[in-house]
């Protein structure tokens, strides 16, 4: 049995237009997730996707619709739900035990000074910063201040974590040892996190299950996407699985092509039974042009081979060549 803590179930957003009415960033959402899973969704700039993390925080209200975690109806912002966004957002007058105590004591306001430091202690030897518990923000790198922004995130110990492209500022290998960071927390202690990203990459070595949204406004979750690489997976291994490519190609194919025309060939979405898709290995190619990609898709309960909305066969080389793994450029 599905265990759904956390639902999303029927929202939209909408602002005024300037000739009246309203315009709809999107419209009837409906996604689940389970506890303890690692969930990212991907799509363009536009299609709303902080704002549907900003709804799971509480920090927006949506137009219509509910958001429920653990049973209980998000109403505004709550210390079971930690927020790490793009900037550090880092207190600069405090130091790095600083900023995570301050967060400790909002969450146990009755702990004595001993027992504050003690928890903060133990999520900054977490993130790998012991021995910069006294600097202050000036004096630690980018990538340092992301990790006291984990930290601080962590040790309140929240039921869900909410990241917002936190490591798109950071340069490329900065970026690569925080992400192996957090999946290694993540596994450590079973935290159930919900991640906004562009990079394709960091998505397919991170989550659990991959969202795919289509192009704002009026944006629709499409596909869900059931990563099938090993949970124990390391980076350095990823590109010799069998199913890397195959999860990549689908991915990228759907931002590149499907994200764009999904809405007007795909009339009768479901947006209450998104397809799940799990994809396959290619099987070898007999003749010059034949299909190297393959996937499963899950539908109310069904498998059956995965096809493309508009009809087409599935894309048979990796998109990557036409858009890299990041839609906003390679750093």
């Amino acid at each position: 049995m599905t265990d759904k803590f956390l639902s999303i179930e029927g929202i939209a957003k909408r602002y005024p237009a300037k000739a009246g009415g309203s315009v709809a960033v999107f419209e009837d959402l409906w996604l689940t997730m389970e506890r303890g899973a690692f969930t990212c969704i991907i799509g363009h700039s536009g299609c709303g996707k902080t704002t549907v993390l900003n709804i799971v925080a509480g920090l927006d209200e949506p137009s219509e619709g509910t958001v429920i975690m653990d049973g209980q109806e998000i109403a505004g912002p709550s210390l079971d739900r930690a927020v790490i966004f793009q900037s550090h957002a880092l207190l600069p007058w405090r130091t790095v035990l600083g900023n995570v105590a301050y967060a400790v004591t909002s969450k146990w306001r009755s702990w004595s000074k001993d027992q504050v430091r003690k928890q903060a202690q133990i999520y900054i030897d977490l993130v790998g910063l012991t021995g910069a518990e006294h600097k202050r923000p000036s004096e630690l790198s980018g990538g340092m201040k992301q990790r006291v922004g984990i930290a601080r995130a962590l040790a309140i110990q929240p039921k869900m974590m909410l990241m917002d492209e936190p490591f798109s500022a950071l340069d490329a290998l900065t970026r690569g040892t925080l992400q192996d960071e957090v999946r290694r927390i993540c596994q450590e202690t079973g935290q159930t996190t919900f991640m906004i990203t562009h990079d394709v990459d960091e998505a397919i070595y991170l989550a659990d299950r991959i969202v795919l949204m289509t192009n704002g406004p009026g944006a629709v979750v499409a596909e869900i996407v059931e990563n099938p690489l090993p949970r124990e997976r390391k980076r350095i291994d990823l590109h010799k699985h069998a199913l890397y490519y195959p999860l990549r190609n689908h991915i990228i194919d759907f931002l590149v092509t499907r994200s764009r025309t999904f809405t007007q060939v795909t009339p009768h979405h479901d947006p209450r039974a998104v397809p799940v898709v799990r994809p396959s290995p290619s099987p070898p190619a007999s003749v010059p042009g034949a299909v190297q990609h393959h996937s499963q898709r899950e539908s109310d309960g069904v498998l059956d081979g995965a096809e493309r909305p508009d009809g087409g066969a599935p894309q048979n080389r990796d998109r990557a060549s036409l858009a890299g793994s990041r839609l906003s450029g390679a750093p």
